[in-house]
């Protein structure tokens, strides 16, 4: 589908740049373009400006968003997604225009001459200027009148309070992340941090957190497509939890809807990487943090740590990486629950079994089963024919009787 057209007539310049040049700012090039006849925009947000900035950042949250598929990058781009405003991109790494160009997109932003709201997600810990001595830890582009470097913590300061919203992407922009860790020379931190509790953007809005290391890229491109649904009138505000996460996405741990959870209620685990068992006893958090990663998948619903053997290490929560160190040990809480879950889990482990062997029989099989893949007699004898008995009977205790 075609989700633009560039007018017939010609357009002057905008601040020096040609609306059709592609190289030119994003926030002057959007001018240039048109709605189709059959756009499927609804709502008073036809189009948002992303705004993308970055701290101590390894792009990952960047690589993680741009495989999201629900809804996927390049329909949010074109704009044909059905109640959701195009996305016009102005990104540190993607963007088309570099240099002077793609900052003069921040000082479109500053001086209020966008022609649509913008939003800042910013990627990577926050590292203080203020100790940065006559350097500075992250630049980004420099004021043409003098020359100076900007660093990106001061566009921070300058875009944050008319921004629509602000949403930290990954472990480090939320909670401060590995760059945060003890001992760390920057006295790096996460958004919520450097902007305070009493942060609300142009609109409103408390600080978003989208936490993990990498993140789940569909889970930032589903928490943003739901609150553009709810900007436009056509959905009710997301639920977000007390540390600005959408709950609906971190309100449960990870080990509820592992697939090896139930390994864990039996008693079973893994003794070394490679087994299929519960991988607690190899060091798994997976008990205690919250993350959807077991349900959803990393990429399109694939993929993901426990689908692929790996343990849990805690990367969406706030204490990470220090309250989960050292990484790959066995967690204290575990010689408790490990314990009793042995304990229990044995008994359980084998009452189910008596229980699978009776259900794995016909009512005429009450003897033997006439199966040639055997090499003994299968079906029960001694004590459990007893228990089967008894089990059989106290089953179907009900029938006959309102």
């Amino acid at each position: 589908m075609e989700s633009f057209k560039r007018p017939q007539q010609a357009i002057g310049l905008i601040d020096g740049y040609d609306p059709l040049d592609p190289f030119a700012p994003i926030g002057v090039r959007s001018r240039a373009t048109v709605e189709p006849p059959d756009s499927l925009a609804l709502g008073p947000l036809k189009k948002i400006y992303l705004i993308w900035m970055v701290g101590a950042s390894c792009d990952g949250c960047t690589v993680a968003v741009s495989g999201g598929t629900h809804p996927r990058v390049e329909h949010l781009l074109a704009g044909i997604i059905p109640g959701l405003p195009r996305v016009e991109l102005v990104h540190t790494v993607v963007s088309t225009e570099s240099g002077a160009e793609w900052t003069h997109n921040l000082f479109m932003a500053e001086r209020g001459e966008l022609d649509a709201p913008y939003v800042i997600t910013w990627e990577g810990s926050i590292m203080d200027e203020s100790i940065s001595g006559d350097g500075y830890w992250m630049g980004l582009g420099e004021d043409p009148a003098t020359g100076r470097q900007i660093t990106s913590l001061e566009w921070l300061d300058r875009l944050s309070p008319g921004a629509a919203a602000v949403i930290a992407i990954g472990t480090c922009a939320t909670w401060g992340g590995i760059p945060a860790s003890k001992g760390n020379v920057t006295n790096a931190m996460g958004m919520m941090d450097y902007l305070g509790k009493d942060y609300r953007s142009s609109f409103g809005v408390p600080v978003v957190n989208i936490p993990g290391c990498a993140p789940i890229g569909d889970n930032y491109l589903e928490t943003a497509a739901a609150v553009c649904l709810f900007l436009n009138g056509l959905a009710p505000l997301p639920e977000f939890d007390e540390l600005g996460r959408p709950a609906w996405l971190f309100g449960e741990t990870v080990h509820r809807h592992c697939p090896r959870a139930g390994y864990y209620e039996e008693g079973v685990f893994a003794e070394e990487y490679g087994d299929k068992e519960c991988l607690v006893e190899l060091g798994c958090w997976g008990p205690v943090v919250q993350c959807n990663i077991a349900e959803r998948g990393q990429v399109d619903g694939h993929g993901g740590c426990m689908q692929m053997g790996g343990i849990c290490i805690g990367c969406t929560m706030p204490g990470f990486p220090d309250k989960f160190s050292p990484i790959g040990a066995i967690a204290p809480g575990s010689l408790i629950s490990s314990t009793t879950s042995r304990a229990v889990g044995g008994f359980i482990r084998r009452m189910r079994g008596i229980s699978r062997v009776d259900k794995n029989m016909t009512p005429r099989w009450d003897k033997d089963i006439p199966t040639g893949w055997s090499r003994a007699k299968t079906g029960p004898r001694g004590s459990m024919k007893t228990v089967h008995k008894f089990y059989s009977k106290y089953q179907h205790t009900h029938e006959g009787h309102n």
